[in-house]
């Protein structure tokens, strides 16, 4: 078997980089999923290597969920802390401010990055890193040291570009839904496009081939759960999807063991969406199966309620990763939904993370374009099919040459 590592055991075997370190102060932004092959948190790693190279850890940083991924819901912000485990002044990166205050600043003079990405725009890790590069732009004595993971979507790339004007914290800038790049290749087309004077590297991964879709989480990898309703990579592979409906009245299975992997309304008529959807969009389905189910959330959405819908089931047998396309799916459900019950309320009303004023659903789609096209009677499947691949198109031509891996690298 071919070795295979993540960036943070090439980063914990290369004596000349950790050698750089002596003397300063590292922090680390990491959580849960932050882990080794044997599942050693990255945080006990860089404080053994920082005894060995004679640097010191000062700061730990958590994005949304907290550090140890403890938060359940969006827009629950954690405070700071000092952990209990390590002695050490915990930062958050989603509570009173998503930015780096002056005393994170002067916490660090380097900060590693161990973030479990999961390749879409709306996921708030990538924002997270983002900000981090703008914060840090112009300070000549600081440093970021990304720890690549894999996108365990690999190359897939599906969705709406953001339009000008609608960045956010689920969308960070004009990029696709779903945008093929691990977060060490994001962020160098970031610093690039975004033109930061930040002192960034990226300490890439080995034996990773992201254009092997089925494969691009290699098997002999325990998949940790990066955030607490991303349980599994049947949830990865359905999650571009699947989001949208965080800004409809559609559940998207939280409260359930299958968050975001299922989706259903008490009061839709689910047989007959679906045979809108094998008769008016047969392309919206294929690549995965639809199991017809019931269930009945213990909170969030329709909580306590007989909530009838569908699974997506997109493993096994089932899932093609070269057909099945998330967006689409779920944008093809919202249409027969709209025409099967012209008269159901649809979408949620704002707060969205942080925005008071936009609708939810076009904050998480990027625009105005994706409900405009759900709510209108003239609209077809293959209007929004030209719309993403002419964006796709445009995606791949921009960011081929921030690539890191290539097929059989």
């Amino acid at each position: 078997m071919k070795t295979f590592l993540f960036g943070i055991e090439v980063f914990a075997k290369n004596e000349k980089s950790l050698r750089k370190l002596k003397g300063q102060r590292v922090a680390l932004l990491g959580h849960q999923a932050s882990v080794d092959a044997s599942l050693k948190p990255s945080d006990k790693i860089v404080e053994e290597l920082a005894g060995i190279y004679g640097f010191r850890v000062t700061a730990l940083f958590g994005p949304q969920h907290g550090f140890r991924g403890e938060k359940q819901d969006n827009m629950v912000e954690s405070g700071d802390f000092t952990d209990k485990s390590t002695g050490l002044t915990t930062f958050s990166l989603y509570g009173k401010t998503r930015r780096l205050t002056k005393q994170m600043l002067d916490s660090f003079d380097t900060i590693i990055v161990d973030l479990q990405d999961v390749g879409v725009r709306v996921y708030t890790f990538l924002t997270t890193l983002c900000y981090l590069l703008e914060d840090l732009s112009g300070y000549s004595g600081k440093s970021v040291i990304v720890l690549d993971r894999p996108n365990p979507a690999g190359r897939a790339m599906d969705g709406l570009t953001l339009e000008t004007g609608w960045e956010s914290f689920v969308g960070v800038a004009e990029i696709p839904m779903q945008h093929g790049l691990t977060l060490g290749e994001f962020a160098l087309w970031f610093k690039s496009n975004k033109k930061l004077s930040v002192n960034l590297s990226v300490v890439p991964m080995e034996g990773y081939n992201p254009d092997d879709s089925i494969h691009a989480w290699p098997e002999n990898r325990v998949w940790i759960q990066p955030s607490p309703n991303m349980p599994g990579l049947y949830t990865v592979r359905a999650y571009p999807g699947t989001v949208i409906l965080e800004g409809t009245t559609l559940s998207e299975g939280r409260g359930t063991t299958r968050p975001l992997s299922i989706f259903g309304h008490p009061n839709v008529d689910w047989d007959k969406v679906f045979n809108w959807l094998k008769e008016k969009a047969p392309e919206t389905l294929k690549g995965c199966h639809l199991r017809q189910i019931t269930f009945q959330p213990t909170f969030h959405k329709h909580a306590n309620k007989p909530t009838s819908g569908f699974e997506i089931i997109a493993e096994g047998s089932f899932y093609n990763p070269d057909l099945f396309k998330p967006f689409l799916l779920i944008a093809g459900v919202l249409k027969a939904v709209r025409y099967i019950h012209p008269d159901l309320e649809l979408w949620t009303k704002p707060p969205y993370e942080y925005e008071y004023e936009k609708l939810p659903v076009d904050v998480i789609t990027g625009g105005k374009t994706f409900r405009k096209w759900v709510e209108s009677p003239s609209s077809s499947i293959k209007d929004l099919i030209e719309k993403i691949e002419s964006d796709i198109a445009l995606w791949k031509n921009e960011i081929s040459e921030h690539f890191i891996y290539h097929a059989g690298v």
